[in-house]
Protein backbone atom coordinates (compact mmCIF):
# COMPACT_ATOMS: atom_id res chain seq x y z
CA UNK A 1 0.00 0.00 0.00
CA UNK A 2 1.43 3.35 -1.30
CA UNK A 3 -0.19 5.62 1.73
CA UNK A 4 -1.62 4.94 5.09
CA UNK A 5 -3.10 7.25 6.67
CA UNK A 6 -2.61 8.39 10.72
CA UNK A 7 -3.15 5.13 13.10
CA UNK A 8 -6.09 5.22 14.98
CA UNK A 9 -7.22 3.53 18.89
CA UNK A 10 -10.07 0.76 19.25
CA UNK A 11 -10.63 1.03 22.92
CA UNK A 12 -13.41 -1.57 23.65
CA UNK A 13 -15.46 -2.40 26.64
CA UNK A 14 -19.39 -2.18 28.40
CA UNK A 15 -18.06 1.62 30.09
CA UNK A 16 -20.78 0.67 32.80
CA UNK A 17 -19.22 3.30 33.67
CA UNK A 18 -16.15 4.86 32.01
CA UNK A 19 -13.61 6.25 34.66
CA UNK A 20 -10.54 7.58 35.21
CA UNK A 21 -8.52 4.17 34.90
CA UNK A 22 -10.22 4.04 31.24
CA UNK A 23 -9.30 7.50 30.17
CA UNK A 24 -5.71 7.34 31.07
CA UNK A 25 -4.80 4.56 29.44
CA UNK A 26 -5.96 6.07 26.70
CA UNK A 27 -4.62 9.34 26.76
CA UNK A 28 -0.96 7.59 27.62
CA UNK A 29 -1.23 5.51 24.39
CA UNK A 30 -2.80 8.13 22.45
CA UNK A 31 0.10 10.22 23.54
CA UNK A 32 2.81 7.41 23.19
CA UNK A 33 1.80 5.91 19.42
CA UNK A 34 1.00 9.19 18.42
CA UNK A 35 -2.39 8.37 17.15
CA UNK A 36 -4.71 10.27 15.42
CA UNK A 37 -7.51 9.34 18.19
CA UNK A 38 -8.94 6.89 20.07
CA UNK A 39 -12.48 5.61 19.20
CA UNK A 40 -14.45 4.30 22.45
CA UNK A 41 -16.60 1.61 21.35
CA UNK A 42 -19.11 0.55 24.22
CA UNK A 43 -20.50 -2.82 23.27
CA UNK A 44 -24.65 -3.36 22.89
CA UNK A 45 -24.32 -6.76 25.00
CA UNK A 46 -20.64 -8.47 26.41
CA UNK A 47 -21.15 -12.42 24.66
CA UNK A 48 -18.83 -13.61 27.53
CA UNK A 49 -20.25 -11.55 30.66
CA UNK A 50 -23.07 -10.13 32.78
CA UNK A 51 -25.17 -7.46 30.76
CA UNK A 52 -24.67 -4.02 31.75
CA UNK A 53 -26.54 -2.15 34.29
CA UNK A 54 -26.78 0.74 32.74
CA UNK A 55 -28.18 0.77 29.36
CA UNK A 56 -26.74 1.38 26.04
CA UNK A 57 -27.93 4.73 25.48
CA UNK A 58 -26.56 5.63 29.08
CA UNK A 59 -23.35 4.26 28.74
CA UNK A 60 -22.78 6.16 25.40
CA UNK A 61 -24.33 9.40 26.91
CA UNK A 62 -21.29 9.43 30.05
CA UNK A 63 -18.79 8.36 27.55
CA UNK A 64 -19.49 11.42 25.81
CA UNK A 65 -19.87 13.55 28.75
CA UNK A 66 -16.24 12.20 29.87
CA UNK A 67 -14.71 12.58 26.77
CA UNK A 68 -16.29 16.25 25.67
CA UNK A 69 -12.85 18.48 25.99
CA UNK A 70 -10.32 15.52 24.65
CA UNK A 71 -10.15 16.47 20.72
CA UNK A 72 -8.73 12.96 20.42
CA UNK A 73 -10.80 10.82 22.24
CA UNK A 74 -14.18 9.83 19.90
CA UNK A 75 -17.26 7.77 20.48
CA UNK A 76 -18.11 5.18 18.55
CA UNK A 77 -21.98 3.72 18.45
CA UNK A 78 -21.26 0.76 15.34
CA UNK A 79 -21.70 -1.88 18.17
CA UNK A 80 -24.87 -0.85 20.05
CA UNK A 81 -26.67 0.33 16.40
CA UNK A 82 -26.11 -3.44 15.75
CA UNK A 83 -28.77 -3.69 18.66
CA UNK A 84 -27.47 -7.60 19.32
CA UNK A 85 -24.25 -9.26 21.02
CA UNK A 86 -20.88 -7.87 19.07
CA UNK A 87 -17.68 -10.11 18.05
CA UNK A 88 -14.45 -7.74 18.23
CA UNK A 89 -13.74 -9.04 14.97
CA UNK A 90 -17.39 -7.60 13.74
CA UNK A 91 -16.66 -4.25 14.84
CA UNK A 92 -12.96 -4.75 13.55
CA UNK A 93 -14.00 -5.60 10.03
CA UNK A 94 -16.63 -2.41 9.86
CA UNK A 95 -13.97 -0.17 10.94
CA UNK A 96 -11.70 -1.48 7.90
CA UNK A 97 -14.58 -1.00 5.55
CA UNK A 98 -14.70 2.30 6.70
CA UNK A 99 -11.36 3.39 7.40
CA UNK A 100 -9.35 1.28 4.38
CA UNK A 101 -6.42 3.11 4.18
CA UNK A 102 -5.86 3.13 8.63
CA UNK A 103 -3.71 1.49 10.73
CA UNK A 104 -6.28 0.25 13.63
CA UNK A 105 -5.17 -0.41 16.94
CA UNK A 106 -6.86 -2.80 19.17
CA UNK A 107 -5.96 -1.75 22.99
CA UNK A 108 -6.09 -4.62 25.19
CA UNK A 109 -6.00 -4.97 28.91
CA UNK A 110 -3.33 -8.01 30.22
CA UNK A 111 -6.60 -9.70 31.28
CA UNK A 112 -8.08 -9.26 27.51
CA UNK A 113 -5.28 -10.57 26.01
CA UNK A 114 -4.92 -13.40 28.46
CA UNK A 115 -7.82 -14.65 26.67
CA UNK A 116 -7.42 -13.57 23.00
CA UNK A 117 -7.03 -16.78 21.21
CA UNK A 118 -10.59 -17.83 22.61
CA UNK A 119 -11.90 -14.34 20.24
CA UNK A 120 -14.04 -15.39 17.49
CA UNK A 121 -11.77 -15.48 14.19
CA UNK A 122 -8.76 -13.97 16.54
CA UNK A 123 -5.90 -14.96 13.67
CA UNK A 124 -8.66 -12.50 11.60
CA UNK A 125 -8.11 -9.40 14.13
CA UNK A 126 -4.69 -9.43 14.14
CA UNK A 127 -4.62 -9.69 10.48
CA UNK A 128 -6.71 -6.79 10.19
CA UNK A 129 -5.39 -4.47 13.12
CA UNK A 130 -2.49 -4.24 15.35
CA UNK A 131 -2.99 -4.79 18.86
CA UNK A 132 -1.62 -2.84 21.86
CA UNK A 133 -1.35 -4.41 25.14
CA UNK A 134 -1.91 -2.09 28.46
CA UNK A 135 0.18 -3.64 30.62
CA UNK A 136 0.50 -2.49 34.51
CA UNK A 137 2.50 -3.34 36.93
CA UNK A 138 0.60 -5.84 38.60
CA UNK A 139 -0.64 -7.85 35.88
CA UNK A 140 2.14 -10.42 34.26
CA UNK A 141 1.72 -11.71 30.95
CA UNK A 142 0.86 -14.99 30.13
CA UNK A 143 3.97 -16.78 29.85
CA UNK A 144 2.85 -20.07 28.06
CA UNK A 145 -0.12 -21.01 25.54
CA UNK A 146 -1.10 -19.42 22.31
CA UNK A 147 -1.43 -15.56 23.34
CA UNK A 148 2.58 -16.21 24.28
CA UNK A 149 3.34 -17.65 21.09
CA UNK A 150 1.49 -14.61 19.29
CA UNK A 151 3.63 -12.33 21.49
CA UNK A 152 6.75 -13.92 20.11
CA UNK A 153 6.28 -13.51 16.75
CA UNK A 154 4.20 -10.31 16.32
CA UNK A 155 5.77 -8.42 19.31
CA UNK A 156 7.69 -5.06 17.55
CA UNK A 157 9.55 -2.48 19.58
CA UNK A 158 9.74 0.31 17.37
CA UNK A 159 6.31 2.29 17.38
CA UNK A 160 6.97 3.71 13.72
CA UNK A 161 5.66 0.08 12.61
CA UNK A 162 2.35 0.89 13.41
CA UNK A 163 2.74 2.90 10.28
CA UNK A 164 3.96 0.50 7.91
CA UNK A 165 1.01 -1.92 7.68
CA UNK A 166 -2.90 -1.98 8.33
CA UNK A 167 -1.93 -4.25 11.37
CA UNK A 168 -0.39 -7.53 12.26
CA UNK A 169 2.21 -6.51 14.75
CA UNK A 170 1.86 -6.46 18.32
CA UNK A 171 3.08 -3.67 21.32
CA UNK A 172 3.65 -4.09 24.61
CA UNK A 173 3.60 -0.39 26.68
CA UNK A 174 3.24 -0.26 30.40
CA UNK A 175 0.57 2.16 31.57
CA UNK A 176 0.07 4.02 34.61
CA UNK A 177 -1.66 1.75 37.22
CA UNK A 178 -5.00 3.24 38.36
CA UNK A 179 -6.77 0.04 40.61
CA UNK A 180 -10.18 1.45 39.50
CA UNK A 181 -13.28 -0.77 38.89
CA UNK A 182 -16.64 0.09 37.67
CA UNK A 183 -18.29 -2.45 39.80
CA UNK A 184 -16.70 -0.93 42.74
CA UNK A 185 -17.77 2.52 41.64
CA UNK A 186 -21.63 1.14 41.01
CA UNK A 187 -21.42 -0.46 44.52
CA UNK A 188 -20.23 2.32 46.28
CA UNK A 189 -23.62 4.35 44.43
CA UNK A 190 -25.83 1.81 45.42
CA UNK A 191 -24.41 1.76 48.60
CA UNK A 192 -24.99 5.50 49.02
CA UNK A 193 -21.34 5.98 49.16
CA UNK A 194 -19.19 8.58 46.74
CA UNK A 195 -17.32 7.49 44.26
CA UNK A 196 -15.87 11.37 43.26
CA UNK A 197 -12.60 11.43 41.76
CA UNK A 198 -12.95 7.77 40.73
CA UNK A 199 -14.47 9.16 37.27
CA UNK A 200 -15.09 12.73 35.54
CA UNK A 201 -17.06 14.52 37.57
CA UNK A 202 -19.37 15.18 34.27
CA UNK A 203 -20.21 11.37 34.40
CA UNK A 204 -21.26 11.32 37.94
CA UNK A 205 -23.27 13.99 37.53
CA UNK A 206 -25.06 12.29 34.81
CA UNK A 207 -25.19 9.27 37.12
CA UNK A 208 -27.39 11.41 39.72
CA UNK A 209 -29.00 13.27 37.06
CA UNK A 210 -30.23 9.79 36.02
CA UNK A 211 -30.42 7.61 38.87
CA UNK A 212 -27.86 5.25 37.40
CA UNK A 213 -26.87 2.15 40.02
CA UNK A 214 -28.47 3.50 43.10
CA UNK A 215 -30.71 0.53 43.15
CA UNK A 216 -30.57 -3.01 41.88
CA UNK A 217 -34.59 -3.53 42.43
Amino acid sequence: MSYLAQPIGIFGGTFDPVHFGHLRIALELQQAYNLAEIRFIPCWQPVHRALPVATPEQRLAMLACAVANESTLKVDDCEIQRRKPSYMIDTIETLREKFPNTPLCLILGVDAWSGFATWQRYETILRLSHLIIAQRPSYPLPEMGTVAVLLQQHLKQDASTLRESLGGNIMLHPVTSLEISATAIRNQITQGQDPRYLLPESVYDYIVKHHIYYSRE
